[in-house]
C-alpha cells in the first residue's frame, strides 16, 4: 500500500533500511522523571541529533510537546500501564489507529508482554490494530518482550526469538525487541523474524562504550536500528547521544567514533 510506504519512510531511512527512535512514552508508566520534564526542549534535541522519529502518547501531541524545531517522524503508542498497577506487565489500548492518523502520526506503536498471564487479550488485540493499519497504511512498530512468570532470563536468545517472531506473525511492520547480549545469538532473532528487528535499551546503561558496542553488534548482525529512551533522554547531552547513535546505525561508525562525538 502506497500510504504505509510513504510513512515508513518517515521512520526507516530508505537508503540505509534503519532508523533511530527515541521513546519518550514513560511518563505514563512512571510520571514525570529526568529527562521527559520539558518534553518538547528533548525532542527539539533529538531531533537535531538526527533521529528518525519520537514515540510518545496522544496526550503529548495533543497539548503540543511533539517539539517545534528540526522536522521529526512520530509514533504514537496505543499501549499503557502504570508501574502502580497490580499488574503493570498488563498493557491495555488506550487509543485508536483512526485518533492517531488525525494527530498527524506517521506510525504507531503496541506494547505486547510475551508470557505473561494477560498475554492472550494483548495478542487479540494486537492481531485486530495490526488489520486497521492495514486497512489505513500505517506502519504497526510492535514492541514485544518476554516477560511473564515462566521467564528467568529475558534476554534469552529463544525467548527473544519467539517474541520477535510472534510480533510478525501478527502483521507488525518493524519489531522492537531485547538485545540477546551477543551477536551470534541476536543473528537468530533477526534470521527468525521477517521484518525489520531493532533493539531496546531498557535501563540506562552504566557506560558510553557498552552502548555503543552494543548498538554497532546489533548492526552488523543485521539488526535494523535501535528505540532508545533513557540511553537518549536521560544522556549528559541527548542531541550528541543522538548524534553518535545516528553515526553507528546509519553511517557504520565504530563505538570509539561515536565516543569521540560525545567529547566534541
Amino acid at each position: 500500500m502506497i500510504g504505509k510506504k510513504i510513512r515508513i519512510e518517515r521512520i526507516i531511512n530508505r537508503k540505509t533500511g534503519k532508523c533511530v527512535i527515541a521513546p519518550m512514552d514513560h511518563g505514563i508508566s512512571g510520571g514525570p522523571i529526568p529527562g521527559i520534564i520539558n518534553m518538547t526542549e528533548t525532542i527539539d534535541s533529538v531531533a537535531s541529533g538526527g533521529a528518525n522519529a519520537v514515540l510518545m502518547h496522544k496526550g503529548m501531541v495533543i497539548n503540543g510537546h511533539h517539539g517545534y524545531g528540526t522536522d521529526i517522524g512520530l509514533i504514537i503508542h496505543l499501549s499503557a500501564s502504570t508501574d502502580l498497577s497490580v499488574d503493570p506487565f498488563h498493557k491495555v489500548q488506550v487509543t485508536s489507529v483512526e485518533k492517531a492518523l488525525k494527530l498527524g502520526a506517521d506510525a504507531v506503536s503496541v506494547h505486547v508482554n510475551i508470557g505473561s498471564e494477560k498475554e492472550p487479550e494483548m495478542l487479540h488485540n494486537t492481531g485486530k490494530i495490526a488489520e486497521t493499519c492495514a486497512e489505513w497504511g500505517m506502519p504497526l512498530l510492535a514492541m514485544m518482550y518476554p516477560r511473564g512468570p515462566k521467564i528467568d532470563n529475558e534476554h534469552d536468545p529463544e525467548v527473544v526469538k519467539l517474541a520477535a517472531r510472534v510480533g510478525a506473525e501478527l502483521g507488525a511492520d518493524i519489531v522492537k525487541t531485547n538485545y540477546t547480549g551477543d551477536p551470534d545469538s541476536f543473528k537468530e532473532v533477526v534470521d527468525g523474524c521477517p521484518v525489520p528487528v531493532i533493539i531496546a535499551g531498557g535501563p540506562k546503561i552504566e557506560t558510553e562504550r557498552q552502548l555503543f558496542e552494543m548498538v554497532y553488534d546489533a548492526i552488523n548482525v543485521g539488526g535494523a536500528g535501535v528505540a532508545f529512551g533513557r540511553n537518549i533522554f536521560q544522556a549528559k547531552d541527548p542531541a550528541k547521544m543522538t548524534r553518535a547513535l545516528v553515526g553507528v546505525v546509519h553511517e557504520k561508525m565504530t563505538p570509539d567514533e561515536a565516543l569521540e562525538i560525545l567529547k566534541e
